[in-house]
């Protein structure tokens, strides 16, 4: 007799049991959970994003109120993978009921529904920092804003709501401080040890988190001097953790002009939102409706879709059904409007990429590109190309010392890791050949490093030819912005290595970044950035931003291969030379011994026939880029060539 199989069977839910245990999620709750969403994913990547944050809202309300940016950066360690940083800027400061929402409550700010390029798009990222910090170590943000020398100096201590996504002030009873703006008011500053720089009008956010602080790639002071490059019009000073002090100054006194906020262009707008935009219209026909909501659409152009959508474009918005829409959504689709307007995006400028690009990057030759404005999805955007051939590797600058401080702080497992990791355009084959000529081991871990053999490592760094090995360096920004993360999820690092650069003098393998001694800087600037993510690391691929991308990149690719050819045929000729130079005494002494000239005569005459046959190697680049003695190349506009005899550059 088979024994029966007892199966348990599972109690029932009734639906009225399911929606008890269902509720609203906060936007921030939600964050909090998913951290790597913004940018937190892990503690090295968290500090950068905090200062990003930070700074680029500090540029932003500079900018936005006519003042040039000045701003204090400074991270200090307050104990083992614990860090605070402070950010100052100069900028109008904040009005006190609006400073605990903008970094108590994440999703507000002014930015998203505004279409000008702007640096913050979501209103999400300094609140998160402040979350972050929250979250692991427990302690609020403190905020301290001053509007004018005459005003107050408003202090807060907040503390996000996570499940409300509402700010909690743990200060003044929960109204904040005002602090006076006289001798005493400084004395209360200096008793309560509240960290401010006195200026007439700024802010200071100090945030204290969970973090690692590493040099080299992804770092706080590669954020910094990339931002430098981009903004030549800002002043920085930075206090690393170690009390280093770096100062960017401006290379400008010009701040660059300001964006002009547009309207959305039709071709932007997707069915559904114009469905939406219709519903909730105040206008009384919907041919008002077209002009006064979307820009480029003229009255004769509404009347135009009106008539072609079936309907009178007198007809009111509330009276339009959902078939209309959708055929005034395809007609819209199908007509030929106008492109918007493109003095909502202020690029940087060839002439100031050049000067900040020569600023901070070494190099012999500069070469710039800036592409006419285009759309995507009826966002106006603009490309800009900086290209820097020359110069010494980023690893010749570092000293002994921050080697050593590098090498213990790296949790890299390896020292091949340790080295692509750490160093911009040091590949693969270049790290073998540093630890070769270091004799050191591949697999050995960086911590493990003995003092003789740090020695050895620091001048290989030094002393080693790196060109053959070196792959060109890309720095990606978008809105002025560096993006440090995900380059290879980026639709920049992805046109780059596909484009053919073998054509322009470098070498290259197929599908792969060309190598030498080569930085690439690609600016994207646009009134809506098409990230891949919330963290804002990586612009996602459209066909329009690929097209545009890869002109500007054969532009300047066009101008290095002029420059790289003339070099080329300087070290050819000059080859040719020594050749003959080797060789000119032995026939001269021949010559002499058959006819019976003079041997000295004879050797000075083939030496100036020898000269005259490759005369190319005597050629010299003027300041101007151009040849000394012949005028023969046009290298195009806005390009700089730096002298190594003189030491000097000019623009073209």
């Amino acid at each position: 007799m088979s024994e029966k199989k007892i199966v348990s069977a599972k109690r029932r839910v009734s639906a009225e049991e399911m929606a008890k245990s269902q509720k609203e999620i906060s936007v921030s709750e939600f964050f909090a959970k998913n951290r790597h969403l913004l940018g937190f994913d892990n503690p090295r990547k968290a500090l950068l994003t905090t200062v990003k944050e930070a700074v680029d809202n500090s540029l932003d309300a500079c900018e936005e109120s006519g003042i040039l940016p000045e701003i204090w950066v400074h991270i200090e360690s307050t104990g083992k993978d614990k860090y605070k940083v402070g950010v100052q800027d100069n900028g109008p400061g904040i009005v006190k009921k609006q400073i605990p929402l903008i970094f108590g409550k994440l999703l507000y700010g002014s930015k998203f529904h505004r279409l000008r390029m702007s640096r913050g798009q979501q209103g999400i990222g300094i609140s998160a920092a402040g979350m972050y910090g929250l979250l692991t170590t427990g302690k609020p943000v403190k905020v301290t804003s001053k509007i004018s020398v005459r005003k107050p100096v408003h202090y807060y201590v907040i503390r996000i709501d996570t499940k409300t996504n509402r700010p909690d002030i743990l200060n003044g009873n929960g109204e904040g401080e005002d602090i006076p703006p006289n001798v005493d008011g400084r004395k209360w500053i200096e008793k309560y040890g509240i960290e401010w720089i006195e200026v007439d009008h700024g802010t200071r956010v100090t945030i204290e988190l969970e973090a690692k602080y590493n040099r080299g790639r992804g770092s706080v002071d590669e954020y910094l001097e990339q931002t430098a490059i981009a903004n030549p019009h800002v002043t920085i000073h930075y206090t690393d953790p170690d009390g280093v002090e770096k100062h960017y100054e401006r290379v400008i006194d010009v701040l660059p002009p300001e964006p002009v906020e547009i309207k959305p262009h039709p071709y932007g707008v997707e069915l559904g939102r114009l469905a939406h935009l219709i519903h909730d219209s105040s206008e009384t026909s919907i041919g008002k409706f077209l002009t006064e909501s979307f820009s480029k659409v003229s009255p004769g152009i509404a009347k135009q879709l009106c008539i072609a959508a079936g309907f009178d474009y007198r007809k009111p918005p509330n009276k339009i059904q959902r078939s209309e829409i959708e055929k005034l959504y395809e007609i819209i689709q199908e007509t030929k409007i106008p492109a918007p307007s493109t003095d909502c995006i202020t690029p940087i400028g060839d002439e100031h990429l050049l000067k900040g690009l020569h600023k901070v990057v070494p190099g012999q030759f500069f070469a710039t590109a800036t592409r006419p404005p285009a759309v995507y999805r009826g966002n106006p955007f603009q490309i800009e190309v900086g290209l820097a051939f020359g110069g010494i590797p980023v690893s010749h600058k570092v000293s002994l010392e921050t080697l050593q401080e590098m090498l213990s702080e790296s949790d890299a497992r390896t020292l091949r890791q340790f080295l692509t990791s750490t160093f911009d355009g040091i590949g693969a084959d270049s790290a073998d050949k540093i630890i070769k000529t270091s004799h050191l081991k591949p697999r050995v871990s960086p911590k493990k490093v003995e003092p003789k053999e740090l020695a050895r490592l620091h001048e290989s760094l030094q002393t080693l030819n790196l060109s053959e090995g070196q792959t060109m360096n890309v720095y990606r920004y978008a809105n002025r912005v560096p993006l440090q993360f995900q380059p290879g999820a980026c639709l920049i690092t992805q046109t780059v290595m596909n484009m053919n650069w073998r054509s322009y003098g470098l070498n290259q393998t197929r599908g792969q970044l060309p190598r030498g001694t080569v930085t690439l800087i690609v600016h994207l600037a646009s009134v809506w950035v098409p990230f891949t993510s919330e963290s804002k690391e990586a612009i996602a691929s459209y066909p329009e931003i690929q097209k545009e991308l890869r002109l500007a990149l054969q532009s300047v690719g066009r101008k290095l291969g002029m420059y790289m050819k003339r070099r080329e045929k300087v070290k050819h000729e000059g080859e040719r030379r020594s050749i003959f130079l080797r060789y000119l005494s032995e026939v001269a002494h021949a010559v002499s011994s058959v006819n019976g000239s003079k041997q000295q005569e004879i050797y000075e005459a083939l030496v100036e026939i020898a000269k005259k046959k490759t005369a190319v190697a005597d050629v010299q680049l003027g300041e101007d880029g151009q040849p000394v003695e012949e005028n023969e190349l046009d290298f195009g506009d806005h390009v700089l060539i730096v002298s190594d005899s003189k030491n000097v550059a000019e623009s073209l």
